[in-house]
């Protein structure tokens, strides 16, 4: 029987752990549009120390939940964008009818224009 003569005690080993898990773009979108993202920059031109434009930039993706949580919600309000808050219904109704009557003229038979006939005007002598 052979015995080893020294036993290996066992040590700590760290574990090295490699990014093999790899994550899919429906993972990442989930991800950021669950966190939110903020993208921000700041263009400016400068000539001789002058400021001649600045252009601040600030970029924000998230969900609409997300939006909602941080008090952004600008589309609840958009005329452009909320059909309940479009603009008053009787200017519409304006064109509506000037329309109407544009292509009911433009249907309508347009009446042939007659020779003019030179007619002879005699005036009295005094």
């Amino acid at each position: 029987m052979n015995t080893p003569l020294v036993t290996p005690t066992p040590t700590k080993q760290r574990g090295i752990t490699h990014g093999t898990s790899s994550s899919t773009l429906a993972d990442v979108l989930e991800r950021i549009l669950d966190k939110g993202l903020v993208i921000a920059g700041d263009i400016k031109v400068k000539i001789a120390d002058v400021e001649l434009l600045t252009i601040q930039i600030r970029l924000l993706i998230c969900s609409v939940d997300k939006a909602r949580e941080m008090g952004i919600d600008w589309w609840t309000t958009s005329p452009y964008l909320n059909p309940k808050l479009a603009p008053a219904t009787v200017q519409t109704e304006e064109i509506n009818a000037r329309i109407a009557r544009l292509e009911a003229m433009q249907q309508a038979p347009v009446p042939l224009a007659r020779e003019a006939v030179p007619v002879a005007v005699e005036t009295p002598v005094r």
